[in-house]
């Protein structure tokens, strides 16, 4: 595919077939071996705004203190940030088909850049809390449109490669923000933690507008207004119900919950009505190519395991064996720092070897990790922590990988968009579940045990290690799902002449290659 230089607000008159970079003129298509210049300033505004999701997670306790708030207060700038994502990550595969690259990217940044201008001045924990949603809003576009963008303007030979770059971005940041976090805390105020992101946000924007170019044509077409009512009150109530189970009761959990799933099934028929017309806000389509429903599914069990194990841990070794959040964070840092380091490899060996080759044994290696941890106690050396730790991070880069690359390949490029949109909304939603899960589970053990007459450092383990042993059946189904992958998936062929969409290519099937 070629990129243009068409000005940010021009809109074309008709639909134009995607552009095809195989076939670019000489000059236009990226060298081999090098990573093109628009994903490497996406990356880093992508790795900026996933730090600042992180980065908050040290200076619960400074804000209980300095605004007055209680810590289920408190927790809410994680909650509504998580919600936001959920709720606005669907109208993004819409979003990037109607508006320019340069224009998507100022408006996320822009967006992101208000939300922490204002946090850093927040009076008053109220505006601090818009400031996170705000923040959130523009968070949720950079993905899609990085991962987008990524499959538009790089060969499918090179994707493996390029994918590993970008995971190594995206894993380093939300391993670095709490070891940030604690360091920044230790200098001043948790405005401090806005105050440096700012800056630097701030010159990321600049210099990507200075050089961004724009990639493919957008095309024009109305919002179904009624799609984005039922997607956020769908997949928010569903993620926000499922953040409060383990919280006491679950009741009104269950019955947000339902509701959630309620909507999201009103938001399923809306768009099959939309697909006819070729306008829905998040094309289902998506679902009917085999290798992206089973890379979806690989995804969501595996962000399942990394966030029940993000959860589990840091309860554990700051509840039970007295760690400081600053020395838990260090202490979980090397796993986050080895995923992402181990992304650019990973990627040239999915090049080399295909999907399975990678899939499987990281499968098998998160099933070994999370079982690892199944044996827990207050005795556990702070190495082995590490090593299952760091065990369980490899195998999940060994798998997000190649299972984004994989998923996404499979689709025919006006996909793509709708691809990556759903990819990021069930992130959202396997998180909420996944530690919704492990809670659930710790306390009700927990609980039962405590009233059978067991201390309470006792009952806490059992819990946890039951939480465990429920992740690794988990992690077990990805095993079972990766064998059904095919090697390669060569995504649906489209009518490049005419631009329009075939129902023969939407129907296809990926061969094993």
């Amino acid at each position: 595919m070629t990129t243009t230089h068409e000005p940010a607000d021009r809109t074309p008159s008709r639909e134009l077939p995607p552009p095809d970079l195989e076939n670019a003129p000489t000059g236009r298509a990226p060298k081999a071996g090098r990573t093109p210049a628009v994903i490497r300033l996406l990356v880093l505004a992508t790795f900026v705004v996933i730090l600042n999701e992180t980065i908050m997670i040290n200076a619960i306790p400074r804000l209980m203190t300095d605004m007055n708030v209680t810590e289920q207060a408190a927790q809410w700038l994680s909650t509504a940030f998580m919600l936001t994502m959920a709720a606005v990550i669907p109208v993004t595969g819409w979003f990037l088909q109607r508006v320019s690259t340069r224009r998507a990217y100022a408006t996320a940044m822009g967006v992101f850049l208000a939300g922490t201008a204002l946090a850093t001045v927040a009076p008053v924990f109220e505006v601090l809390l818009v400031a996170r949603i705000v923040q959130a809003s523009g968070t949720a576009v950079m993905m899609p449109l990085l991962m987008t963008t990524l499959m538009t303007v790089v060969p499918e030979h090179d994707r493996g490669r390029v994918m590993g770059n970008v995971t190594m971005a995206i894993s380093v940041a939300p391993a670095m923000g709490p070891a940030v976090s604690g360091l920044i805390l230790q200098l001043g105020s948790w405005r401090f933690l806005f105050a440096a992101v700012l800056p630097v946000a701030a010159l990321i924007t600049w210099r990507g507008l200075a050089r961004l170019e724009n990639v493919g044509e957008p095309r024009p077409g109305s919002i179904d207004w009624f799609s984005v009512g039922a997607a956020t009150a769908g997949f928010g109530s569903l993620v926000y119900g499922l953040s409060r189970f383990g919280g006491g009761g679950t009741a009104v959990p269950a019955a947000i919950v339902l509701t959630g799933l309620a909507m999201i099934a009103v938001f399923a028929v809306r768009q099959l009505r939309l697909q006819r017309r070729d306008v829905p806000l998040l094309d289902l389509r998506v679902l009917r190519h085999p290798a992206y429903a089973l890379s979806l599914l690989l995804m969501s069990l595996g962000f399942m395991a990394m966030m029940g194990s993000m959860i589990l841990l840091p309860i554990y070794l700051q509840s039970l064996r007295g760690l400081s959040p600053l020395q838990t964070g260090l202490l979980v840092m090397p796993g986050g720092l080895a995923m992402g380091l181990l992304g650019p490899i990973v990627g040239r060996l999915f090049d080399r070897l295909g999907a399975r080759a990678l899939i499987i044994p990281g499968s098998i290696g998160i099933v070994l990790a999370l079982a690892g941890f199944t044996q827990v106690s207050t005795t556990m050396p702070y190495w082995q922590v590490l090593g299952l730790h760091a065990l369980l991070m490899v195998s999940l880069a060994a798998t997000f990988t190649p299972v984004f690359t994989h998923g996404l390949g499979a689709l025919p490029s006006r996909l793509y968009s709708h691809g990556s949109s759903m990819l990021g909304t069930l992130q959202q939603v396997a998180a909420a579940f996944g530690t919704a899960l492990v809670v659930t589970v710790m306390a009700g053990r927990a609980e039962s045990r405590i009233a059978d007459g067991v201390s309470r450092t006792v009952a806490q383990l059992d819990g946890m290690r039951l939480a465990f042993v429920i992740s690794a059946a988990l992690a077990l189904v990805m095993v079972a799902t990766a064998l059904l992958l095919p090697k390669r998936a060569k995504h649906a062929e489209e009518h490049a002449a005419s631009g329009a969409p075939s129902e023969t290519a939407d129907m296809a099937l990926e061969p094993v290659c």
